[in-house]
């Protein structure tokens, strides 16, 4: 019995040394906005963004003003390129266009995902293949409400992309075989951008972790 009891008790606690080395396990949670100060975030001035709204900060949350036809802020810091996550929460302050398209990495490529796009319904990821989100298989339709508070969820590994709002899964892409791209307009806010077009969006709680790479 004792012998058994001993098993039992290096049994749990081998499992609970592998389990934080699982794939797919994550780390911790690291802000990359306070909601006092713009930080490390700075304003994108260059193409379709040049007459921009104004980037400021209001009651917690990073608001980026409408542009004449985009608005879009950078983060500047260390961010991962692969095998990560990101959580925000955006909302449409005014106008009927994206209020939240979130241009990241795929290791050395790079791809926007859109919230709320072509006329404020669209929502996927550009460009796969030269196709626009709109056009292209992660294209979904979302009725936004101005106003309301949306949770985005993005994560990229080295085999999928996949991103959520509140609880619905709006992409589920394998990357295997697929060609990312980006337009050169979001390009200038690479590593990380939120770009807003013809419209006023916000954001807060944003925040990234790296994820352990899953096992092949």
């Amino acid at each position: 019995m004792r012998r058994q009891r001993m098993t039992l008790i290096a049994a749990a606690a081998l499992a609970a040394l592998c389990g934080t080395a699982q794939p797919g396990a994550a780390a911790e949670w690291k802000s990359l906005f306070d909601g006092k100060k713009l930080g490390k975030w700075e304003m994108v001035e260059k193409f379709d963004f040049i007459h921009h709204g104004k980037v400021e900060v209001k009651d917690a949350a990073l608001v980026l003003r409408k542009g004449g036809p985009g608005t879009a802020a950078r983060y500047t810091g260390e961010l991962p390129k692969i095998d990560y996550e990101i959580e925000l929460e955006g909302k449409r302050v005014e106008g009927s266009d994206f209020f939240c398209g979130m241009t990241f990495q795929v290791g050395d490529d790079a791809l926007t995902l859109i919230c709320g796009g072509w006329g404020g319904s669209v929502t996927g990821v550009s460009c796969i293949h030269g196709e626009p989100a709109v056009e292209n298989e992660t294209a979904g339709y979302l009725d936004f409400e101005n106003g309301r508070w949306y949770k985005i969820r993005l994560r990229v590994t080295r085999k999928k992309i996949e991103a959520w709002i509140d609880k619905k899964q709006i992409v589920d892409l394998p990357t295997e075989g697929r060609k990312f791209t980006i337009w050169f307009e979001p390009e200038t806010a690479l590593p990380l951008g939120i770009a807003t077009w013809e419209t006023t969006g916000a954001i807060r709680n944003i925040r990234v972790r790296p994820i352990e790479p899953e096992s092949e």
